[in-house]
């Protein structure tokens, strides 16, 4: 990936490139965004950006760096891996603090790459903190976080915050339907979705699964109303299917309830998501009251906070499906 291949970000794009040309690259970067912006994609392009043996503002492809890069085996550009729910202090001594001492291989810097940087505890956080203050002059680090303030204060002052903004309407469209092809009814359906996120809107683009959730929470929705105990219990069951992708899940469950709201604000289907949908939105619009529909945007949000740190999921979501049955 290169920056001219980057859709949207053109402030970090244009940062990287004037610390390129400038030979002012600093050695902490923090990009902010949430998942899916485009903060791996922005980091890699900077890396190869870095390590091409041309030295310009944007790669050759030809040079054995950039051919390293592009096959994923560059040797100076570590990617920070772990394997529980946490970065420990351990997985940053044993992935970054003891090799970062030994010299590139062959490029001018070494660049390490943390995604989910959030997940670092504060031991390993401050393990990390002595080579962000006095690191090798060619020690790169690249933190990527979908949760800023999840980071020590002494870690977000030594780095440079960039933080990743929504993608222009425009942009998203032209690339759905010019690069992925698709039609312009199921573009603006990811579109609509993504609320600039072009990560969420490629994803509901390509993905199966993602088909799967948008039918199984309009299933859901539009028969809670009348489901008993039993039923449920069975939505309950039919959506822990699709556990590893709730946030998503649940945005897609409160545009549901954004649409309903819509309807019986303006009447308009036009700004509507879910206008395949429309006679079940505008039956919903007319039962429920304005307090009503924000209690249960407002229970999505809190189920989706439950579920981040770990609530136990059957619970959680029975208790949110209850509070979706109540009119």
């Amino acid at each position: 990936m290169n920056f001219k291949d980057i859709v949207g970000h053109e402030d970090i794009i244009k940062h990287f490139k004037s610390s390129i040309e400038m030979d002012k690259v600093a050695h902490a970067y923090i990009i902010n965004g949430e998942v899916g912006s485009g903060k791996k994609t922005l980091a890699q392009a900077f890396a190869k950006t870095l390590q091409c043996e041309n030295g310009k503002m944007d790669p050759c492809e030809n040079c054995q760096s950039c051919k390293q890069v592009e096959s994923g085996n560059h040797p100076d550009i570590i990617y920070v891996t772990h394997d529980k729910s946490t970065i420990s202090v351990d997985d940053v001594r044993e992935q970054i603090i003891s090799t970062i001492d030994i010299k590139p291989y062959k490029s001018r810097y070494k660049i390490y790459i943390v995604d989910e940087a959030e997940l670092m505890t504060r031991e390993a956080q401050n393990a990390l903190l002595k080579t962000i203050e006095e690191p090798p002059e060619y020690g790169i680090l690249i933190l990527l976080t979908s949760n800023i303030d999840k980071l020590l204060p002494t870690v977000i002052s030594r780095s440079i915050i960039l933080n990743t903004k929504p993608v222009r309407e425009r942009d998203i469209l032209d690339f759905l339907t010019k690069e992925i092809g698709l039609s312009d009814d199921k573009a603006y359906f990811c579109l609509d979705f993504a609320q600039g996120n072009l990560g969420k809107a490629i994803k509901l683009a390509t993905n199966d699964e993602y088909v799967h959730i948008v039918e199984s929470v309009v299933n859901v929705l539009t028969h809670i109303p009348d489901m008993d105990v039993d039923d449920l219990a069975k939505s309950v069951s039919d959506i822990e299917q699709f556990k590893l992708s709730m946030d998503d899940y649940m945005d897609l469950m409160m545009m549901w309830y954004r649409d309903v709201l819509m309807l019986k604000v303006t009447g308009n289907i036009d700004k509507l998501l879910f206008k395949e949908q429309y006679s079940t939105l505008k039956k919903q619009a007319g039962v429920l009251s304005y307090s009503i529909i924000d209690e249960k945007i407002n229970a999505i949000e809190r189920a989706k906070t439950r579920l981040d740190v770990n609530a136990n999921f059957d619970v959680t979501m029975e208790l949110l499906l209850l509070t979706l049955k109540e009119k």
